[in-house]
């Protein structure tokens, strides 16, 4: 492992260190004008993907982009309430360029996305992929980067109060989904019920998230999905920018704050951003106030490198620190209860993560990079604030190498190989997982290749992952799994005519269980259990069929994506008969699955400002040839359909600008398919939650002075609970009588962002 690491670092300096003679350079300029009226627009974004590097237009619409290769890029122009324009150039032939950006209708917005085999458009995907801007991301109240995009279709999370989220696609999550953050898989012992993502939302530019196993970049765990959180773009050459945003929620008192300065000089970058969030517990008309349900994060990054000709090479250096209380029944007060201040029990997180990313041009394509260390410190304090009684540290390597080529009379390939190795070691009092180490190593090739109405992708990979745990007493025992697996998928989009588009897909997945799955032993506080692993699990493999079919015009867009997805193997956690310590007994226990659903959206836009936007998402989940208390798989969503009108009150006003409001509705069907035996779940009744939202920019002298969103949630206080939160299965709740604990009530938010030029 460490020669294999060696390796790579020597061959990314020794490419780093001779890729800037070997390109020649070129400058791009052009002006950008509104359709309608011809007027030049100020503040659109040029962005070019492959290099990460991008620039504004100024008061006069003009851009310019310097310091460009010579060769074939993809740039992507886009710009509140317009549609957004991909066009490729040959910077051989092509220097400058004017573009007219017409306004946002019912069209789906182009956009180029990452996550399948390599750089390709939304449109030409044959798996479905949703993606999320930063606009949109800064317009929905949230408490995490989860659940931010927790409520798009065929997109749920688990929840264990409002700090903590893990995402679900399709009624998978856990370890199937991997989270790509900086360019490297998260990894902070994403097993666990209550552990979340440890990043700062803030950072985030913009958010792609896969459905299914049909990205196989990213390693076997994918199996679900993958939730890609890309960076926000480096700053325009030559320019020195920074921006402050805060924000406050009414419910449990949530206010945080974030702070970024960055620049390019020349091509060389730099960039520091630190937040902060605080939230006392949440209430609801129920519980009252959730005592327990407080969390306190903290977050820095910091960012060097260069954008030249030759490519990219980013530094990321990161920390992120979490400490959320836990919620326990006996612990709740009768009252109200808005300590800031974190209460027994508790966990802290600490997360340490240095990212090297290059993307270098070789020969007629580029060779991408990656060599990455995480620190993830999970401590969980109990009976005393000072000691912790769980305390696992979980060390990962990551890398990666892949060469992405083009240009080839319609193909683009892609093949590479990347992995990790882990070690973790237990340095508190209690024990739940023993130390372990991991050694992961997966290799694969893809590709899609476009002539007439016909764009087929697709590709194979192959990992392997050793994985060893060691003895502890009688409470572990030594085990050593070797686990190999094969995935693959294929696909085609078909483009019936200038609006409509047909697209399928299939896919083989496959997953190794991780170590928590075979070996746990142990109290897990905060999940109201005692966990049992299995060492004798099985690799879980899947095969899943998508099928799409897409329609837009000026006025109408409707999507449809259906799924079937089966699992042989299937790994899941059930509750036993048995009691210890006071605590019911879960075992991980195998079976063969079957999951089937999909996701429907329309979106009506009968005149100019109007938008009416509907979705409805299911999944029906079912472990094969079992009975019927047996028979519906743990932690499914329900049904669920959103609703959506917004009105655009003003757009490129001269002091209000892109001035909307919108009224929100989101009904979770009841959810009758729930896994029986021994009360491990109980059915959940429907709800319906109204929300409304009025934000707008505000110019001074013709520039964006700042940014301002009100955004209402849960307006009647429904009191509720959602299925997939574990708050729900918490026990009796004293204060109350009630079984478990409700969801936020009534929460009210308001955001600023101030960007600032220097």
């Amino acid at each position: 492992m460490k020669k294999l690491l060696l390796i790579l670092l020597l061959n990314a300096f020794c490419i780093w260190a001779t890729a800037d003679n070997s390109v020649a350079t070129a400058t791009l300029t052009g002006n950008i004008k509104d359709a309608s009226d011809g007027s030049n627009l100020m503040g659109v974004t040029v962005f070019v993907p492959d290099l990460s590097i991008g620039t504004v237009t100024d008061e006069k619409g003009n851009y310019s982009l310097k310091d460009l290769p010579k060769r074939t890029l993809t740039l992507q122009i886009s710009y509140v309430g317009h549609q957004t324009i991909i066009k490729t150039l040959d910077l051989t032939k092509d220097t400058h360029v004017d573009f007219v950006m017409k306004e946002s209708n019912a069209l789906i917005n182009e956009v180029v996305v990452k996550g399948v085999t390599g750089s390709i458009l939304l449109k030409d995907a044959s798996a479905p992929v949703t993606v999320l801007t930063k606009k949109q991301i800064d317009g929905i109240s949230s408490t995490n980067i989860i659940d931010a995009i927790a409520h798009q279709p065929g997109i749920s999370q688990i929840t264990t109060g409002s700090g903590i989220s893990k995402p679900i696609i399709r009624g998978l999550g856990y370890n199937r989904i991997v989270t790509i953050d900086d360019g490297v898989r998260q990894e902070g012992q994403q097993w666990g019920d209550e552990h979340g993502i440890e990043v700062d939302a803030q950072r985030i530019g913009s958010v792609e998230v896969l459905k299914g196993p049909a990205s196989l970049m990213y390693g076997s765990d994918a199996m679900a999905g993958v939730v890609i959180l890309n960076p926000r773009p480096a700053a325009p050459m030559g320019q020195t920018l920074g921006n402050i945003t805060s924000e406050y929620q009414s419910n449990n008192g949530l206010f945080d704050y974030s702070l970024n300065l960055e620049g390019n000089q020349n091509g060389w970058i730099w960039g520091t951003r630190y937040s902060e969030k605080f939230a006392h517990p949440y209430h609801n008309s129920i519980d009252g106030y959730v005592h327990g349900s407080q969390f306190h994060e903290r977050a820095f990054n910091t960012v060097l490198g260069a954008n030249k000709s030759w490519g990219y090479s980013h530094l990321n250096l990161s920390y992120y620190h979490l400490t959320p209380s836990m919620i326990e029944p006996d612990n709740q007060e009768d009252g109200s209860d808005k300590s800031y201040k974190k209460a027994l029990p508790f966990q802290q997180i600490h997360h340490y993560k240095a990212a090297w990313n290059q993307s270098i041009y070789i020969g007629r394509g580029q060779l991408v990079t990656l060599l990455a260390y995480q620190q993830n410190q999970r401590e969980e304090y109990e009976e005393s604030a000072s000691t912790p009684g769980l305390d696992l540290k979980l060390h990962t390597f990551n890398y990666g190498a892949r060469y992405n080529l083009g240009g080839l009379k319609g193909w683009k390939l892609t093949a590479g190989l990347n992995g990790m190795y882990q070690q973790s070691v237990n340095k508190g009092t209690e024990f739940l997982i023993p130390d372990y180490s991991l050694f992961d190593i997966g290799t694969f090739i893809t590709g899609s290749y476009k002539i007439n109405r016909w764009t087929t992708n697709g590709g194979i990979r192959f990992d392997s992952r050793h994985l060893h745990a060691f003895a502890l007493g009688d409470l572990f025992q030594r085990l050593s799994r070797q686990f190999n697996g094969l995935s693959g998928s294929f696909g085609t989009v078909y483009k019936i005519d200038e609006r409509m588009n047909l697209r399928m897909n299939v896919s083989a997945g496959f997953r190794a269980p991780n170590l928590s799955e075979l070996c746990a032993n142990g109290v897990h506080e905060g999940t109201f259990r005692y966990e049992r692993g299995n060492n004798a699990l099985k690799a879980e493999k899947s095969l899943q069929f998508d099928l799409g079919w897409d329609y837009t015009s000026s006025w109408l867009s409707s999507q449809i994506a259906l799924f079937c997805n089966t699992i042989d193997n299937y790994i899941f956690m059930g509750r036993t008969a048995e009691i210890v310590e006071n605590l019911p007994v879960y075992k991980d226990m195998q079976g063969d699955a079957r999951l089937w659903g999909g996701e429907f959206s329309l979106d009506l836009h009968p005149i100019e400002t109007l938008h009416m936007q509907n979705s409805f998402s299911f999944v029906n989940a079912v472990q094969l040839h079992q009975p019927d208390e047996s028979k519906y798989l743990p932690m499914t969503p329900a049904p669920r359909w959103n609703g959506e009108i917004r009105y655009t009150f003003i757009r490129d006003g001269k002091t209000l600008d892109n001035l909307y409001a919108k009224i929100e509705m989101e009904c979770n069907f009841r959810q009758n398919h729930f896994y029986k035996i021994d009360h491990t779940e109980t059915a959940t009744p429907s709800y319906t939650l109204l929300g409304a939202s009025l934000a707008t920019d505000i110019k001074h002298k013709g520039k964006k002075a700042f940014s301002v969103y009100l955004i209402g949630e849960n307006l009647l206080n429904r009191a509720y609970q959602n299925h997939l939160s574990r708050l729900k299965y918490a026990g009796l709740n004293p204060v109350t009588g009630k079984e478990g604990f409700y969801n936020m009530g009534r929460n009210i938010t308001l955001k600023v962002d101030i960007p600032l030029t220097f």
